[in-house]
């Protein structure tokens, strides 16, 4: 049987709330001398004490872990924002559950409710905004939640975003510099304000140019099965404007996948074509060298969605306004 903070505090003769503030970290704030924290620590370590995670739960009515769900494992994009939040949730003393939602609205409802019933202190959330039942039933019962790259304008959920429209906006006007004056928006999940404010920032930087914006240039891609459908998508592009001289696309996934497009059709991506994307992978660096990207801060995501989402936990899950949510600039990379 393994060691009991009782066991620790006999040997010791000490309490056991003296021996269960020095395993819990608090040994500083409850001014528990340097001397008498090292005979704890030592000692646990000693007998390879571990703690009884449930009984502390019951005790304090906190787990110790926050829940992450993602809409794709696999994309690297999302693994590398969970990385992120691993490492800073981590130096707070929390653990980390990570599901993905597949962008399935049922499934990320689903994975909500398992993390409430497993307890976990907060949830952060890249949401599919297809449905937001249970995400209004979290704002209800003022449950810690944080969402990142996506968010819900009407709903008072701190979130994480980038300059979306301004980081569109810049990359659009760096192409129509180069010459361009066909350029097409290639995207995908129109539902999500996030990917509409990249719209925008297209339209906006057309529309200065004094450059027609019309549907023919507007690709639009079903999320679902995207690898098997963009091929449709850019046939009916390039059907439709064959002179087409630009692509901005909006995900870098939507990005690699018309590199392969180009690539079985023959067609030299990076010879006659300005190209930028919203992100970037370390492949587009071999594969379209000349591509001017906007950098997604993913660090400075995944340590902000940690922070305000700790707030809310200390809060109670009480939150004031907007304002506690944050808009980060992209890094422009402009290439020729």
């Amino acid at each position: 049987m393994s060691a009991s903070l009782k066991d620790i505090a006999s040997a010791l003769n000490l309490s056991k709330t003296t021996v269960s503030w020095v395993l819990s970290g608090r040994a500083e704030e409850k001014g528990i001398s340097p001397a008498t924290r090292q005979r704890v620590l030592r000692y646990a370590t000693d007998l390879d004490y571990q703690p009884n995670l449930l009984a502390r739960s019951l005790n304090t009515g906190t787990t110790g872990t926050i829940g992450l769900i993602l809409p794709s494992i696999s994309d690297s994009f999302y693994s590398q924002v969970a990385r992120e939040v691993e490492m800073e949730a981590e130096r707070h003393g929390y653990s980390l559950m990570i599901c993905s939602s597949e962008s399935e609205i049922e499934r990320e409802n689903r994975m909500i409710r398992v993390f409430r019933a497993k307890r976990v202190d907060g949830i952060i959330l890249a949401p599919t905004k297809i449905s937001k039942a249970e995400v209004e039933r979290l704002v209800d019962e003022n449950y810690p939640l944080v969402t990142f790259d996506r968010y819900f304008p009407e709903l008072p959920v701190p979130y994480v975003i980038v300059d979306n429209e301004r980081s569109s906006y810049d990359l659009v006007r760096r192409l129509i510099a180069k010459g361009c004056r066909k350029i097409a928006v290639v995207t995908t999940n129109p539902h999500l304000r996030t990917m509409d404010m990249r719209r925008e920032g297209y339209v906006r930087a057309l529309s200065e140019a004094g450059l027609a914006v019309g549907d023919e240039l507007y690709a639009e891609v079903a999320f679902a099965g995207y690898e098997k459908r963009i091929d449709a998508v850019l046939d009916r592009l390039f059907e439709r404007v064959p002179d087409v001289d630009g692509f901005f696309f909006t995900t870098h996934i939507l990005a690699l996948e018309a590199f392969r497009y180009c690539y079985e059709k023959g067609i030299d991506i990076n010879a006659g074509y300005g190209l930028c994307c919203i992100h970037e992978m370390p492949a587009m660096r071999v594969l379209a060298p000349g591509m001017s990207v906007a950098r997604m801060p993913i660090a400075e995501i995944g340590r902000q969605a940690v922070r305000l989402l700790l707030a809310r936990i200390r809060s109670g899950g009480e939150t004031s306004s907007q304002g506690e949510s944050l808009v980060l600039p992209c890094e422009l990379c402009f290439r020729d």
